[in-house]
């Protein structure tokens, strides 16, 4: 690793430590902006839109971040901390029927209402008909990031893991979202 490299991470610790919840959400929004311009860059877009691009940002920072922060210092309170197989498929289980539909129905929402602006009712018909399938996809990979997270990560770094594959899971949504509105355009 180079010098310029070490001391970067050094710095980057040294913020998780002293500003934990600011420095999670400052790197989700990094995320979701460098997901969003991947997606935006796979979809077929000449010219990256820079609007979009913030209010991904915006979205990782402002949710993504904290949200994550809370939910694995709450279910550190909840599990005790505890990391055996048994504790840590609890904790995946408990995840994946309660924070992992609420965050890609929010993220469906927020990409059809804010991103595209487009109107509720039609935000709605696009969720009802695209949510079961996203959901179901999701319960095939998030399961075993939330076990590689809660067994192998320490906990200050589970947010920051998260937030990396969050990173690509908005791909796909940002792909699945956008070749929804484009079929309906």
């Amino acid at each position: 690793m180079s010098d310029i490299t070490k001391d970067a991470w050094r710095k980057y610790l040294i913020q998780l430590q002293v500003h934990p919840l600011r420095t999670k959400a400052i790197t989700a929004g990094v995320l979701a902006g460098f997901s969003d311009a991947v997606a935006q860059k796979i979809s077929g877009i000449k010219k990256l839109q820079i609007r979009r691009l913030l209010l991904m940002m915006l979205y990782g920072f402002a949710y993504g971040g904290p949200f994550g922060h809370f939910l694995h210092k709450l279910m550190d309170i909840i599990f005790k901390r505890k990391n055996d197989n048994k504790t840590v498929a609890k904790k995946v289980l408990l995840e994946q029927l309660t924070s992992s539909p609420w965050n890609n129905m929010v993220f469906m929402m927020y990409y059809g209402l804010v991103i595209e602006g487009r109107p509720f009712g039609f935000v709605k018909n696009k969720v009802r008909k695209d949510y079961p399938s996203v959901q179901l996809t999701a319960w095939k990979f998030w399961p075993i990031v939330g076990w590689v997270n809660y067994q192998y990560m320490p906990p200050q770094f589970r947010v920051l893991f998260h937030s990396f594959v969050a990173s690509c899971w908005a791909i796909f949504l940002n792909l699945k979202a956008r070749s929804a509105a484009i079929k309906k355009d």
